[in-house]
């Protein structure tokens, strides 16, 4: 079952972070069709937040066709995100947890090592200086 966690930080919105974290667990193959998502009561208790945010977020997620809610039993992933690229995962994974301990060897703290990651993907690979 999928954990959620808010990065108050981020600029983006608790509901909309907990729909990027379960549409990133579904392409990543961590919630597959069937699945039960954490209940209202069980995601307020975790991360304290107001329980309309949550239900916020679980009924954008419904609206997408990706998850229904049946009700009295919970809310349950109807459809996956992961496609025939899963199984590059695993080997991408390695090379990039080696590059983090490079970057952090070389010095790089969590917020210049995203900087970095995101200059660099946000960017065509033409325009890179």
């Amino acid at each position: 079952m999928i954990e959620f966690h808010l990065d108050a930080r981020s600029g983006v919105a608790p509901y909309m972070q907990l729909i990027q974290q379960v549409r990133q667990a579904m392409r990543l193959g961590r919630l597959n069709e069937g699945d039960r998502l954490p209940t209202v009561k069980e995601v307020v208790a975790k991360v304290a937040i107001n329980p309309n945010t949550v239900l916020k977020a679980y009924r954008e997620l419904e609206y997408e066709g990706l998850v229904a809610v049946r009700a009295g039993i919970g809310t349950y992933v109807t459809r996956t995100l992961s496609d025939a690229s899963l199984a590059a995962h695993g080997r991408l994974r390695e090379e990039l947890e080696q590059w983090l301990g490079r970057a952090r060897h070389a010095g790089l703290d969590e917020e210049s090592i995203e900087a970095l990651f995101v200059s660099t993907f946000r960017t065509p690979a033409g325009e890179r200086a």
